[in-house]
């Protein structure tokens, strides 16, 4: 019933669009193909392109391919270009192809795989010239044109000398609503767009007068853009505009989803141009060395912070041809995951480009030798410490210490976690994907259990210090927890599958990259280590400062504490069993974002080392005092 339904509402909705008022078809783009035979000498392109409507030709001969045409509303365009600037010679046929987008009153063409822009994207403000249909034909020829296409549609495979195409006008809101139909018939009858959508574009004018104080300019609201109000682009021109040119009207036009932008990232791997640009003129001239930045505010969809983001602009007289993306003259300001704000000293097109690989690490080289040289140290520690605590339970001082089975899993956590980290750049380099598949999962589970046994440690001493020093849980339910619980979210993750392989770090500044085995950089693998490792950490974390704060008031005035050392000691012995330090993570922020990035990679790299040295320090102690004085129960919680 449910399903009859739906299909009855989507019969009404295409009945809707169909008998809507402007529904006649009109080409809302053109492509012509073809190659072009010539002779042996140097070849060039003629374009001459002209406002109007009336048509469209191309003719070749031994030595020119000539494109010549007045069907744009405002491109004025009179090009001779010399091929073998582009790497193209003489020795092999041509294949070219044109493409019209009268919507966008934007004319391509590429030659020999090279894509030259011949007309920039703009926004028709009246008539709009599509619909071309074929013309006279050309006489047939030694030198010409062969296997013509239009619309992927042959036309002939005889080489002519000329083609000619008429054309008809239209108005351009006509042909936008015509857009919007045919995208809206793709999604009611497609699981999807069938392609990119026509984008109409959007233009807006502004007159600086006399006193110009600045003036804010926003794109048309659109859901989804990640702005409250809807508005995916936000412009704010200087009062320095005005001091700077010789005109006074300014004209924005903000363009979604132009195929043309992406042009020039083609030969360029892990870059994304976002869909958003906006172009910013003053008619009649070239705007360049503002003495104030104009502001462009981007509002996107959430970008990761491991991937880096600039705001790039395409100077149209530096690059008259060929869509090249350049960071020059702006500045980026990262506004949060979702809002990117440029400060550029020019007018011209904006967008911003994203760099999917992710983002170089600092000081890579130092914090992996700090790394695998705490994780060395931290290794051999915690077998030594696991050494100490079994020569220690066979005391029988100690055989009621009801801290001893929650000291050794944590000791043995940390020892199965140093090892494996600091084995993981051998296996990845030498397994490469294969052993990262299980040894990515290995790590993974060695981490989890580190975790939960420091959360056993807080949950221990906060029993000991407040409930009930006798009700602890049998040893048992410490061991389900710190070594049996991880694997489940492991065995999850490995279930769905494309989380766990090789990772690549990479060096900021340089091109050295260090290989682990580790959670991959899909948003599936991202989505699980901030459902798993973060989360975790953030409650233990939280917990761990809560109790640490509850244990320092219960025991802060007896006698013992008065001594400085043993304080300094029990509380740092304190941070290091409920794994405090890791909460460093969440301050990797701000001007000190380099000596946090250290210190939590000294600390929690080391935190074995450091394990044992306190345990034997107290164990010093406590053998001491033993001799004039009886424990404290602040030393038996260790």
């Amino acid at each position: 019933m449910e399903v009859r339904l739906a299909d009855n509402l989507k019969t009404l909705l295409f009945l809707i669009v169909l008998l809507s008022p402007g529904s006649i078809e009109y080409d809302l783009f053109f492509n012509f193909c073809g190659t072009w035979r010539h002779g042996n000498g140097p070849l060039r392109l003629e374009v001459k392109l002209t406002p109007g409507c009336r048509g469209l030709s191309f003719a070749a001969n031994e030595s020119v391919l000539s494109v010549r045409g007045r069907l744009t509303a405002e491109c004025n365009t009179d090009k001779v270009i010399e091929l073998h600037e582009f790497g193209l010679h003489p020795e092999k046929d041509v294949g070219f192809c044109v493409y019209w987008e009268p919507l966008l009153d934007q004319f391509k063409m590429e030659v020999g795989g090279r894509n030259l822009t011949l007309c920039y994207p703009a926004v028709p403000l009246d008539s709009c010239c599509t619909d071309l249909t074929t013309g006279a034909n050309a006489p047939a020829g030694t030198f010409g044109i062969f296997n013509a296409t239009i619309m992927d549609d042959f036309i002939t495979t005889k080489t002519r000398t000329a083609f000619r195409f008429r054309a008809d006008a239209m108005g351009c809101k006509s042909l936008c609503d015509q857009a919007d139909q045919d995208y809206l018939r793709s999604l009611l009858f497609s699981s999807g767009p069938s392609g990119p959508r026509l984008s109409c574009g959007h233009r807006s004018t502004m007159e600086m007068e006399d006193g110009f104080g600045g003036y804010n300019v926003s794109s048309p609201a659109r859901p989804g853009s990640g702005s409250g109000s809807g508005s995916a682009v936000r412009v704010f021109v200087p009062p320095a505009l005005r001091r700077s040119s010789n005109s006074s009207r300014v004209v924005f036009t903000f363009f979604n989803g132009n195929p043309l932008f992406q042009d020039g990232l083609q030969n360029l791997q892990n870059l994304q141009l976002l869909q958003d640009v906006v172009d910013i003129t003053v008619e009649n001239q070239v705007v360049t060395n503002l003495s104030e930045p104009v502001k462009i505010g981007f509002h996107h969809n959430a970008i990761p912070d491991q991937n880096r983001r600039s705001c790039v602009s395409w100077d149209v007289h530096r690059d008259p041809l060929q869509v090249r993306w350049l960071a020059d003259g702006c500045a980026t300001l990262a506004r949060g995951d979702a809002h990117t704000e440029c400060l550029c000293d020019h007018l011209t097109y904006f967008a911003v480009l994203v760099d999917l690989k992710p983002r170089p690490l600092r000081h890579l080289l130092a914090l992996t030798c700090i790394s695998l040289a705490g994780c060395a140290v931290s290794f051999v520690s915690c077998v030594a410490l696991l050494v100490f605590f079994a020569r220690k339970r066979r005391r029988p001082a100690n055989n009621s210490n009801k801290s001893l089975p929650a000291h050794v899993g944590l000791a043995a956590s940390l020892a199965l976690l140093s090892l494996l980290f600091f084995l993981t750049g051998v296996i990845a380099n030498a397994g490469r994907e294969a052993a990262c598949a299980w040894a990515a999962p290995l790590l993974h589970y060695a981490l989890l259990s580190a975790f939960a046994w420091m959360g056993v440690e807080v949950f221990h001493i906060f029993w000991l210090m407040y409930v009930d020093t006798f009700g602890l849980p049998p040893p048992y339910v410490w061991i389900l927890a710190g070594f049996v619980l991880p694997v489940l979210p492991v065995g999850v993750l490995v279930a769905v599958g494309d989380v766990y392989g090789l990772r690549e770090l990479e060096q900021e500044g340089t091109r050295d990259t260090y290989l682990m085995c580790w959670m991959k950089l899909n948003p599936k693998a991202r989505l699980a280590h901030y459902f798993t490792n973060l989360t975790l950490l953030a409650v233990l974390v939280l917990a761990g400062s809560v109790v640490l704060v509850f244990v320092y008031l219960k025991i802060r005035n007896r006698a013992e504490w008065r001594q400085n050392r043993v304080m300094v000691l029990s509380m740092w012995g304190f941070i290091l069993l409920f794994g405090t330090s890791w909460g460093l993570a969440f301050l990797d922020f701000g001007p000190l974002s380099d000596f946090v990035l250290f210190l939590f990679c000294f600390l929690n790299s080391f935190q074995g080392f450091f394990l044992m040295i306190q345990f034997c320090l107290l164990d010093w102690m406590k053998r001491r005092s033993d001799r004039g004085s009886s424990s404290t129960s602040t030393r038996n919680t260790y």
